[in-house]
């Protein structure tokens, strides 16, 4: 009986250990998936802040660009005036 007794508590403490084993990768796997998917969120939010900061930055040139264009014609045209005079 003492020894039918011992089998069936060292079954449940293996059963315990197995289940206590599962649930440890199964909360280790979600972790990692739940880490992955932050990392790849942080990246991408990087990226595309690079990617809006490049954009502003085209955008910027290009305002400037018409600006400065803008000034050569005013230039051209107040030069073309003196020549008449």
């Amino acid at each position: 009986m003492a020894t039918s007794l011992l089998q069936e508590i060292s079954k449940d403490d293996r059963e315990r250990a197995i289940f206590r084993s599962r649930r440890m990768a199964e909360t280790d796997r979600v972790s990692n998936l739940l880490t992955a998917e932050a990392r790849g969120e942080a990246r991408g939010e990087a990226r595309g802040e690079a990617r809006g900061e490049a954009r502003g930055e085209a955008k910027e040139r290009a305002k400037w660009n018409n600006v400065v264009a803008e000034k050569d014609a005013e230039i051209a045209r107040l030069r073309t005036e003196l020549e008449k005079r």
